[in-house]
């Protein structure tokens, strides 16, 4: 038995599933609402930072998101050395100066007026500012984020820029053609599909 623990407009859970439906793994989805006492407490017993996504497998809990990803999808890491480093080091790039600095800002948004932190905001918008250059400049003669294969680092290009694009606007050639390629991956598609139900829950517009 194999549960993802999720969200369907969670990023890192976005993350994922795009990593388990490009390998077409089985697997159990389970819907986690963080309002619902209930489930957070559920979620909070299987991993006591209550986040997702946290995969459970035959009394097994695996916790975040790269984690998931190479237990599930191992062939999503190249098996070359240094083609390896290059795409867990783009995953990093994607998850802490793509996607974290989203959610200063979005989290910023759903303050109460008084407790706003502009400083908090700008230097999140700089750091994405300054992502979007290099990651431009990384892409130049790749197909997907790592080279030629789709991997680790592409799931989670995907869900950091769907965002990303929402909050600090991206102009680079390279970086939006091949943002572009990623929404036209059927996993990719797939997953913003699903979450559409729920991106009225998106503070920004």
């Amino acid at each position: 038995m194999r549960t993802l623990h999720l969200h369907p407009l969670a990023s890192y859970c976005q993350k994922a599933l795009i990593a388990l439906y490009e390998r077409a793994v089985p697997f159990e989805p389970r819907v986690v609402d963080l309002g619902a006492a209930a489930d957070r407490e559920a979620l909070t017993r299987l991993w006591p930072l209550t986040r997702f996504p946290v995969l459970e497998e035959d009394g097994r809990v695996v916790a975040e998101s790269s984690i998931i990803v190479e237990h599930l999808c191992p062939e999503l890491i190249p098996a070359e050395r240094d083609a390896a480093l290059e795409c867990r080091f783009l995953d990093r790039v994607f998850d802490l100066y793509v996607n974290d600095p989203v959610g200063v800002v979005v989290r910023d948004v759903l303050r109460p007026e008084g407790s706003r932190d502009p400083l908090g905001v700008q230097r999140a918008r700089d750091t994405l500012r300054t992502a979007y250059g290099l990651l431009e400049a990384r892409l130049q003669g790749r197909t997907w984020a790592a080279g030629d294969a789709f991997t680790l680092a592409d799931c989670a290009a995907a869900p950091a820029l769907f965002y990303a694009a929402r909050v600090e606007a991206f102009h680079q050639p390279r970086l939006r053609a091949y943002f572009e390629r990623l929404l036209a991956r059927p996993s990719v598609a797939r997953v913003v599909e699903e979450a559409r139900p729920f991106m009225h829950m998106f503070p920004i517009r």
